[in-house]
């Protein structure tokens, strides 16, 4: 809601509209209120309360808005309609001109001092910084959308917690990206805001954390969770469409509030269609279960699955982790040439400061490549490199395992002192995951 303006220039206001109505002040006051109340307001010598706003504007013919703030009512309806634009631009993979069209938003929302699309405008805009891996301008825009709902309640909050969860997650910062998505989840589920698309934000949002150090239970938990809370609307996008041009009706004949109703249909149905992305990584959940089971067949068809869904929106951080997560499995069925090229294309996009978790398992999946191709030197390089990026992102499952492998080789190659300081080095990571990594598990929504 806009801040109302001060009591000087609402008097001022209200005293240009009623002689523009060439009404007196006894006939604006009446029945409710005294001509002398009308001058004292007129005068600006008194904050008129919401219901004699509410009055006066029924008198004069304006809206509440239109007489509180001096903005045409349909105003803030129309930035909404341009949101939803926004919203289904980036929905669709167009991330470069979604983010113009954010930033637009942006400053007339702040302009106009319209805190709601203000929040939006820069949950938006940290959207796009994800997609395009500018994860620590992401971050900020996150921060900044929610000190904007600081007063609002926690489900209107949880997209911008999700983005800032998942910058802090791609930027190799696990324990804290998990620690925002559980504590976040636990004041929903036990407070009894069982909001289902915060839930599902969270849940899905949550399962690459949890994969990555280890937590494989919580993060089927987690999948599973997501799946059953995900949406059974058809094609989102389709009814999205129509609820905006519902709105476009409703707003050229006036009825504001139905307009403002449609497009928060419109809103959450694009966010739905978002969320691609998030679901994606539950058929990637499915297809690590279905690896570590011995099924590869089926394991590449998730996979897979996941990575056309990831592809299709253009995610490409997310497409990089699937991309792994397949390579391994294709090695795996003896696929080891295309499993080496899929990899070399994923570390030809990743860096320490975007994707350090997926550049590593990249580099690690090749190091093992180069060991069955007896390739020792290349090997242990990719090792090297490797570990280097576990150790800056502290994954201490991943790191264990990965000095188990730099061992081995080290002792195959007859340096039988280094492989000793090596294992070393991973008995110190060793842990149970899901106990000193992570906290209780949070608490369970009503399915």
């Amino acid at each position: 809601m806009a801040k109302r303006d001060d009591p000087e220039t609402i008097g001022r206001r209200v005293q240009r509209l009623r002689r523009e109505q060439g009404l007196t002040q006894k006939q604006l006051a009446e029945p409710a209120y005294t001509p002398a109340y009308v001058s004292t307001l007129e005068a600006g010598r008194v904050r008129p309360s919401d219901a004699a706003l509410r009055h006066l504007a029924e008198r004069l013919g304006v809206a509440y808005e239109e007489l509180a703030t001096g903005r045409p009512a349909h105003l803030a309806t129309d930035l909404r309609l341009r949101l939803t634009e926004a919203q289904r631009t980036l929905a669709t993979g167009e991330t470069g001109r979604a983010a113009e069209l954010y930033g637009e938003l942006l400053a007339e929302a702040e302009q106009l001092d319209l805190a709601d699309i203000r929040a939006d405008a820069l949950l938006g805009l940290g959207e796009c910084a994800l997609e395009t891996g500018e994860l620590e301008s992401g971050r900020r825009y996150f921060e900044q959308s929610e000190q904007a709902l600081a007063d609002a309640p926690l489900p209107a909050r949880v997209p911008a917690l999700r983005g800032r969860a998942v910058a802090h997650y791609l930027t190799g910062e696990l324990r804290y990206a998990v620690y925002l998505f559980e504590s976040t989840l636990d004041e929903l589920n036990r407070s009894g805001l069982h909001d289902p698309d915060a839930l599902l934000l969270l849940y899905a949002g949550v399962i690459g954390p949890y994969m990555d150090m280890g937590a494989h239970a919580r993060a089927a938990q987690a999948a599973e969770f997501a799946l059953a809370l995900a949406p059974q609307a058809g094609d989102p996008a389709l009814v999205a469409r129509m609820h905006r041009s519902v709105a476009r009706t409703l707003l050229a004949e006036g009825r504001i509030a139905e307009a403002d109703a449609s497009l928060a249909k419109a809103a959450e149905l694009y966010r739905h269609l978002q969320l691609r992305t998030e679901l994606a990584n539950c058929h990637w959940m499915r297809g690590y279960v279905c690896a570590q089971n011995g099924e590869l067949e089926r394991a590449e068809q998730e996979l897979r699955s996941a990575l056309d869904m990831l592809t299709a929106k253009r995610a490409a951080l997310y497409t990089r982790q699937v991309a792994v997560e397949l390579a391994d499995v294709l090695h795996r069925r003896g696929k080891s040439g295309q499993a080496a090229d899929l990899l070399r294309d994923v570390l030809g996009d990743l860096s320490s400061e975007r994707g350090a978790m997926h550049a590593a398992a990249a580099h690690r999946l090749l190091g093992i490549i180069a060991e069955d191709a007896r390739d020792t030197e290349a090997a242990e390089e990719h090792y090297v490199r490797a570990l280097s990026l576990l150790e800056r992102a502290g994954a201490a499952g991943d790191l264990a395992d990965l000095c188990r492998l730099l061992g081995d080789l080290l002792r195959r190659t007859g340096r039988v002192e280094a492989a000793l300081d090596v294992y070393r080095t991973g008995l110190g990571h060793r842990t149970a995951p899901g106990t000193t990594t992570l906290g209780p598990a949070p608490a369970q929504p009503p399915l």
